[in-house]
C-alpha cells in the first residue's frame, strides 16, 4: 500500500511539466509586451507634448526661458503622465477591491523603501529621460536601457550583490552599444546638443538603476501590483508637486496654471492619457512576467525596449505623425539589438534555456 502511494503516475508527471513549461512561455510574452509597451510609452508622452498648449509652449513667441523650455516643460511632460499612470493605477485597485491594500501598505517600512525608490526613478529619472528625448530623439531610449547594467554594478556595491563574469562580460556588451550610439553624435549633420541629449539619458538610466536596487527590497515583501500603486501615486504627486513648482520658481513662471493648462488640453491629453496607461502595464507586465519565468529572463524580455523603444517612436512619430528626427542610423539600430544581447547575457546563463528546455522535453 505504501510503495503504491509513492509511485509515480507517469502520465501526471508529463502533464506537470507541460504545464510548468506552458505557464513559463506565457511568462517570456507578458515580459517580452512588457518592453513593447515601454515603447508606446515614450512615443506616446512624447506626442502629447507636440499638441494643444504645448505647440505655443515650444515656440518662438512663448515667452519662456530657454531654462523653462528645456527643463521646466520637460518635468511638466514626466508630470503630466506620471499623474495619469497614478490615475490609472488607483482606478485599477479601486476596481479590484485593493485600495485599502495601498492605504496599509503605504504606510509600512517597505513601503515607505517604495516611496524613496519612485522618487529616485520618478522625477528625477522621467525628468532626465524626458530632456534627452527633447535633445536627442530615439537615440536616448538604448542609452537609457542601460540601467540593468547600471543596476547589477550598483547591486555589487551597494549590497554585495554577485558580479560574476558573465555578467561583467554581459556590461561591458551594453557599454560597447552605448558607445557605438554615442558615436552618432561625433559625425556632421547630427542634432545641436545631441551628446548632451545622450548624458541626460544616461542620467536617467543611473537612477532607474538605482531605482531598481531598492525596489527589490521592497517588492520581496509587497503585492507587486500594490508596489506598483505606490511607485506611480508617488512619482505622479512629487513631481507635479516639488519637481514642477521648483522649475518653475527657478524660471520665474506661474507653473500652477501651466499645470491646469497642461491638464485642460484636450488634443494633448489624450495622448498623455495613452502614455499614462502604457506605463503602469509596463510595470505590471514586467513584474507579471518576472514571477512566471523567473525573474532573470523577465529582465532579459523586459530590456527588449533599447530595441521596440525606438521603433515605436519612428512608427508612431516618424510615419504616423511626420514629425522629423525620429528616425535612427543603421549603427544605432545594431546598437540597439546589440544592447538587448549584453543584458540577456547579465541577467541569465544563455545556457540554462537549452537545459530548461531539455528538462521540458
Amino acid at each position: 500500500m505504501g510503495e503504491a502511494t509513492v509511485a509515480l503516475n507517469p502520465a501526471a508527471v508529463a502533464a506537470k511539466k507541460k504545464l510548468a513549461t506552458s505557464f513559463r512561455r506565457q511568462g517570456i510574452v507578458i515580459a517580452l509586451l512588457s518592453g513593447l509597451l515601454y515603447g508606446f510609452y515614450t512615443a506616446f508622452m512624447t506626442l502629447g507634448m507636440s499638441k494643444g498648449i504645448w505647440v505655443q509652449w515650444y515656440g518662438e513667441n512663448s515667452g519662456l526661458s530657454a531654462f523653462a523650455v528645456m527643463y521646466l516643460l520637460s518635468a511638466l511632460g514626466a508630470a503630466t503622465t506620471d499623474s495619469c499612470s497614478a490615475i490609472w493605477a488607483v482606478g485599477i485597485a479601486g476596481v479590484r477591491g485593493r485600495f485599502s491594500d495601498f492605504l496599509r501598505c503605504i504606510k509600512t517600512k517597505p513601503g515607505m523603501v517604495m516611496v524613496v525608490a519612485a522618487i529616485i526613478g520618478g522625477p528625477l529619472a522621467s525628468t532626465a529621460y524626458v530632456v534627452g528625448l527633447q535633445l536627442a530623439g530615439s537615440l536616448v531610449v538604448p542609452i537609457a536601457a542601460l540601467c540593468p547594467a547600471i543596476g547589477a554594478i550598483l547591486g555589487r556595491i551597494l549590497f554585495k550583490q554577485e558580479l560574476n563574469s558573465r555578467m561583467m562580460f554581459g556590461i561591458a556588451i551594453c557599454f560597447l552599444a552605448s558607445f557605438m550610439i554615442g558615436s552618432t553624435g561625433l559625425g556632421d549633420n547630427v542634432p545641436e546638443n545631441l551628446l548632451v541629449g545622450l548624458f541626460f539619458g544616461f542620467l536617467a538610466a543611473l537612477c532607474w538603476g538605482i531605482e531598481g536596487c531598492v525596489c527589490g527590497y521592497g517588492t520581496s515583501m509587497i503585492d507587486p501590483e500594490i508596489g506598483i500603486t505606490i511607485r506611480q501615486v508617488t512619482s505622479g504627486f512629487s513631481n507635479l508637486f516639488i519637481l514642477v513648482p521648483l522649475f518653475g520658481f527657478i524660471a520665474h513662471v506661474d507653473s500652477f496654471s501651466m499645470v491646469v493648462q497642461s491638464f485642460a488640453d484636450s488634443e494633448a491629453m489624450i495622448w498623455f492619457a495613452l502614455a499614462g496607461l502604457s506605463a503602469y502595464l509596463t510595470f505590471m507586465y514586467w513584474y507579471k512576467g518576472n514571477a512566471m519565468c523567473g525573474a532573470a529572463l523577465g529582465m532579459s524580455c523586459n530590456g527588449t525596449f533599447s530595441f521596440w523603444g525606438p521603433f515605436c517612436c519612428w512608427i508612431i512619430l516618424g510615419i504616423g505623425a511626420g514629425m522629423e528626427g525620429w528616425s535612427m542610423p543603421p549603427v544605432a539600430w545594431a546598437a540597439a539589438v546589440i544592447m538587448v544581447i549584453g543584458i540577456f547575457i547579465i541577467s541569465m546563463n544563455p545556457m540554462d534555456l537549452f537545459k530548461k528546455n531539455e528538462e521540458a522535453a
